[in-house]
């Protein structure tokens, strides 16, 4: 259990939020959101104890112990790998250690005996003795392989020392788990792990990210930071965004009666709850809108970017065709061969791989970036194409030009017409004056976006598109896709996205593709389909 209260936090005179009183309690899963800078890894911080307080208290229950998702990879390069895991149990790691010093010891005296028997005890209290093989467990589960459990830390890519401090944090069952964006950096089975022992745990878990359907399938409540305020809900974030819209809709249509509004919001909970207990997440598990007040949904402040594709000319019937594609990385390593396929009217797909080189070589290749070791494809000629790249860092990191400026280089109008682009994404006011090479992750993105509607294509083709988006762009970006009528190529770490806009599955392995025409939660829950994996992407 952990205990807010009266909370504040203030950087010199911006103050994120003040009397926080909140209450979180074991077995559920709280979902941290807000728009970005709203504070959200800073409540972290502050619970953790990491960041003191402006004002406030932070109590932890009676005897209970607090483990935190490390963002620092590098702290423990000197160590082992599975001796990183078990320090993630830190009073088990201490008695370890002295337990270890003192067997030793060449001159083991009688005082020492007395301590190691205490010592003993302790070890046999906290699992000690199956430490070791729960900790290789852990690390399994996480797809660390156990020829690399001895291997230093320092020698791990990085990918994989994710892993291994995902599994430090989780190590030891502790009663209260803070987690700042687990699933960054994990393949989409290692999240899908994730979420399966999670929805098992029944400690207090405090969790802030960016994957809508990793908050749907884990968390029992949302906890909204937003305009000064950290407020608590029942429910998932599907179930907070589908309220607040709803009543914001309604706080809009003035001429609904309140006994209107009331009846209306009633059906949504109803309606929302029935799909809950038909489904298998944590959220039926837990109940958590049995009890849930009309009142409690508001609707939210927070702004969502137009993010709005439109086409100048409908795709004729020929889009793209590939033939027997292949492409290697620098190392020599072979992303994809025998890669063949046609696109049809209509199909939105997204590519797939155990190496995520493989889809942007894919990329890079169909927008004539890069030449394929074998192979040829063809666009259709009523085919444009806007291309989102996984690094755009050349279109930033050297232009002294302002929003405004970058921007109008790739299409024509004046600068009202451009600024009111800009707008669309949440750029107002003076901001649109900065100089790109200073923007942040998601204003680039965001920038991004901007440029290819400008293009008005009718096919877009997108290398991993929620990469530093916040929520709210997510959002926006996912529900336009949906709508879109042209084509979409992409891929994308984001289960969410891939389940709604997908209508079909290409996986690129050495040895040739899988293509399916199947929802996405279908194609990963097949037993056909992963045996066939198997095969191919056996070397």
């Amino acid at each position: 259990m952990i205990t807010l209260s009266n909370i504040a936090i203030q950087f010199g005179k911006r103050v994120l939020y003040k009397d926080v009183n909140l209450k979180f309690t074991s077995g559920n899963i709280y979902g941290i959101i807000g728009a970005n800078g709203a504070g959200k890894s800073t409540l972290l911080k502050a619970i953790s104890g990491e960041l003191e307080p402006t004002k406030g208290t932070v109590e932890l229950g009676a005897g209970e112990r607090l483990s935190v998702l490390s963002q620092d990879h590098f702290q423990y390069d000197a160590e082992t790998v599975l001796n990183t895991v078990l320090m993630g149990h830190t009073t088990l790691w201490d008695v370890m250690r002295e337990r270890e010093k003192l067997y030793a010891k060449a001159d083991f005296s009688d005082e020492d005996g007395i301590r190691v028997a205490e010592l003993e005890e302790k070890f046999a209290e906290m699992g000690g003795y199956t430490a070791e093989s729960d900790a290789g467990a852990l690390l399994s589960g996480l797809g660390v392989k156990e020829n690399k459990h001895s291997m230093l830390m320092r020698d791990l890519s990085g990918k994989e020392k994710v892993r291994v401090m995902l599994a430090k944090a989780l190590f030891g069952n502790p009663d209260n788990l803070l987690l700042d964006e687990p699933t960054n950096d994990l393949d989409l089975e290692t999240v899908q792990w994730l979420e399966q022992y999670l929805s098992e745990v029944e400690q207090t878990v405090l969790v802030v990210s960016h994957d809508r359907h990793f908050l749907d399938c884990v968390c029992t409540h949302t906890v909204d930071i937003d305009f000064g305020k950290v407020t608590l809900f029942a429910g998932n974030y599907s179930f907070w965004y589908q309220s607040s819209q709803l009543a914001l809709r309604q706080a809009q249509n003035q001429k609904a009666k309140a006994e209107e509004k009331r009846r209306e919001l009633e059906e949504f909970i109803r309606r929302f709850s029935a799909n809950v207990a038909k489904s298998k997440q944590t959220t039926s598990r837990k109940k958590m809108l049995e009890k849930l007040n009309v009142e409690e949904i508001r609707p939210s402040t927070r702004k969502y970017p137009g993010i709005i594709f439109t086409m100048d000319r409908e795709p004729g019937n020929q889009i793209l065709e590939v033939e027997n594609l292949k492409a290697t990385s620098d190392d020599g390593t072979i992303l994809f061969q025998n890669v063949s396929f046609n696109v049809e009217k209509g199909d939105k797909i997204v590519f797939l791989s155990h190496d995520p080189r493989a889809m942007t070589a894919l990329f890079e290749i169909l927008n004539g970036n890069r030449e394929p070791e074998e192979g040829k494809f063809s666009w259709g000629i009523t085919i444009t194409t806007a291309y989102l790249p996984l690094d755009n860092n050349p279109f930033f990191q050297s232009s002294e030009l302002n929003l405004v400026d970058w921007l109008s280089q790739y299409g024509e109008g004046n600068e009202v017409f451009f600024k009111a682009y800009l707008g669309r994404m949440l750029f107002s006011g003076e901001e649109v004056l900065k100089k790109v090479n200073v923007l942040s992750g998601g204003e680039r993105m965001r920038c991004m976006i901007a440029k290819m509607q400008l293009k008005n294509a009718n096919c877009l083709i997108l290398d991993t598109p929620t990469n530093h988006l916040d929520l709210e762009s997510i959002q926006a970006f996912n529900n336009n896709l949906k709508i879109f009528k042209g084509n979409i190529l992409f891929s994308s770490h984001d289960h969410e996205f891939i389940e709604t806009v997908a209508n079909r599955i290409i996986e690129l392995t050495p040895n040739g593709t899988i293509d399916k025409m199947m929802e996405y939660d279908d194609y990963i829950s097949s037993e056909s389909i992963q045996a066939l994996k198997e095969k191919m992407y056996a070397v």
